[in-house]
């Protein structure tokens, strides 16, 4: 079973591309919270094709939160006579969980009561 369920926030704004053949693929990268001990975050890079894709690249922008379901796919190819190992999450669902942090969300007022004397009460 390959099968990777992933909560995090983009590092960077979405990068979108077609292929040759008209297919849209974009790919991202994730700041996913490590738990436990080993606190920190891992930096997972994502590719999403078609659909999936056209909706991240329209919607998403850096800081946003993000779910992805997908898979793992490695790879290899050759650099300047050297053999590069690639890992990426191939994104088959999303959810949109949001934009940034709720620090730069604007801050809504608290409702203002007026204090009444008892004898001032209709009841």
């Amino acid at each position: 079973m390959n099968n990777v369920t992933l909560i995090g926030r983009l590092t960077k704004d979405p990068e979108t591309t077609q292929t040759q053949s008209g297919h849209t693929v974009v790919r991202f990268s994730l700041a996913v919270d490590r738990r436990g001990k080993d606190a920190g975050a891992d930096f997972p890079t994502c590719v999403a094709f078609d659909k999936t894709a056209e909706l991240i690249g329209k919607y998403c922008k850096k800081g946003d939160r993000l779910g992805v379901i997908g898979r793992i796919q490695t790879g290899s190819y050759e650099k300047d006579g050297r053999k590069v190992y690639t890992t990426d999450v191939i994104v088959h669902e999303i959810e949109l969980m949001g934009g940034k942090r709720e620090e730069s969300a604007p801050q809504e007022t608290a409702p203002q009561f007026t204090e009444v004397e008892d004898d001032e009460l209709p009841f």
